[in-house]
């Protein structure tokens, strides 16, 4: 068993690596302790994936236990219909809260960001393997397997203080790359050298000033809100989901589950992939009132991420992240965040 926060795909390929096993199921579970995810090699057979991800949603394992939901997923993998419960729950889910009135939606406390609950991290991982992972077919879509006795429990593959220092030092070194950039500029031929200049000196007191992984990822779209501006054909935000994922490919617009409300976001290919086939990326978390949560679910008066989507959420030209922590937007969030520490009441 190990902790950290991390990406599951990453986790799940290092511990393939490491058990050297060419057929292997890993069922993994995120920050949260409610969301699982799947894995499985050499192709998704089993409909691991779906399997995994249907145990989220089903009404009857609201309050159970860790235990209990990755036997559900064991049991839907062996029976081979993942998909069609997946489906089935989630059109469920999304026509009961289609149903509910405005006002009682508002009044379940949607606040800041919107969102749902979506898988993060791997925290628990199960790994499944044997020779005898395939030993019989059921139909000509779908195969059944006996599991092993062997269950494997993975090593720690990073932990967050790791993560955070190795985020510091690649948001070190795009800084000090755009310097460069900026530097080197044509300023006759740069008619956004300015707004670079601009980036590059938020993005130095953000790092200067930066306080876990939402503020790095920070300084990396702020960076990248840099480049752009250098750029003859401006691009577009880093991933909304997670900056770390790199450049977005597109924009798109995403209603989270249950949800009416719609944004406008940019997505990296991974995230965009998901968002197409009705799964939850990927997201950036964070700890809010004692809980782990995607970064946009923060009141946006307590995180220029969660107001700015890390740029997604952004106006226009003149509304850019460099602007808002000029502006002292950044500071103010982070005293906002730091009062309602000081302040809130203790957890009963």
């Amino acid at each position: 068993m190990s902790t950290l926060y991390g990406d599951p795909r990453t986790l799940a390929a290092v511990l393939k690596e490491r058990l050297d096993r060419q057929q292997l199921i890993l069922i993994t579970n995120d920050a949260y302790g409610k969301w699982l995810t799947g894995t499985e090699w050499p192709t998704d057979a089993h409909q691991t994936r779906d399997a995994a991800s249907a145990v989220g949603f089903l009404k009857e394992l609201d309050d159970a236990g860790l235990a209990a939901r990755v036997g559900k997923a064991v049991e839907l993998i062996k029976a081979g219909n993942g998909t069609e419960v997946y489906k089935a729950e989630t059109a469920r889910i999304d026509k009961e809260y289609s149903a509910r009135p405005r006002a009682e939606e508002k009044a379940s406390g949607s606040s800041g960001g919107s969102g749902t609950l979506l898988a993060l991290a791997a925290v628990l991982v199960l790994a499944v393997v044997g020779a005898a992972l395939l030993v019989r077919r059921r139909s000509p879509r779908h195969t059944a397997f006996t599991f092993p006795d062997a269950v494997f429990a993975a090593e720690e593959a990073a932990d967050e203080a790791a993560d955070e220092a190795g985020l510091r030092s690649r948001a070190a070194a795009e800084l000090l790359a755009l310097g460069e950039a900026v530097e080197h500029a044509d300023g006759a031929a740069t008619p956004g050298l300015s707004r670079a200049l601009d980036a590059y000196d938020a993005a130095g007191r953000v790092l200067d000033a930066a306080r876990g992984l939402p503020d790095l990822a920070g300084v990396l779209a702020l960076v990248a809100e840099g480049r752009s501006a250098l750029d003859p054909a401006p691009g577009i935000p880093l991933c909304f989901f997670d900056p770390r994922h790199g450049t977005a490919v597109r924009r798109t617009t995403w209603r989270p589950l249950g949800r009416r409300e719609r944004a406008d976001v940019a997505v990296c290919e991974d995230c965009g992939q998901a968002l197409r086939t009705r799964r939850a990326p990927q997201v950036l978390a964070v700890r809010d009132q004692g809980r782990t949560v995607p970064y946009f679910e923060v009141p946006a008066e307590r995180s220029l991420w969660a107001a700015t989507g890390y740029g997604s959420l952004l106006s226009g030209t003149d509304d850019t992240l460099a602007a808002r922590v000029g502006a002292g937007e950044f500071s103010r969030a982070r005293q906002q965040s730091e009062v309602f520490r000081d302040h809130r009441p203790p957890a009963r």
